[in-house]
């Protein structure tokens, strides 16, 4: 993949962002699978959501994004949104092994 900096047409920048995306959507798979854990690990329904762990996720990345020159609120909206796709699911595979 050719670095941002180094492209000089859009087919070069949509080649990059396409990459990336299949990058992303990997990790975010990888990241649903630890749900997968969290739902077989949890003893109780009620420990699904845990508004305090979510600030503590959401704030990280924040930090993170502020490290890398990532806009912090954008992130933080992503995140808001990640984390709450994330606790449905939970719920859902909660309630699917226990069935």
């Amino acid at each position: 993949m050719i670095a941002p900096e180094d492209c000089r047409t859009m087919a070069e920048v949509r080649a990059g962002v396409d990459a990336l995306d299949e990058q992303i959507v990997t990790l975010l798979g990888t990241r649903m699978r630890f749900m997968d854990a969290a739902a077989r690990i949890k003893a109780e329904r009620g420990h699904v959501r845990d508004e305090e762990r979510k600030a503590a996720v959401i704030a990280h990345a924040r930090q993170v994004a502020a490290q890398v020159g990532f806009p912090p609120e954008i992130v933080a909206e992503l995140y808001d949104r990640l984390v709450e796709a994330s606790i449905a699911y939970e719920f859902d595979r909660f309630d699917a092994i226990r069935r």
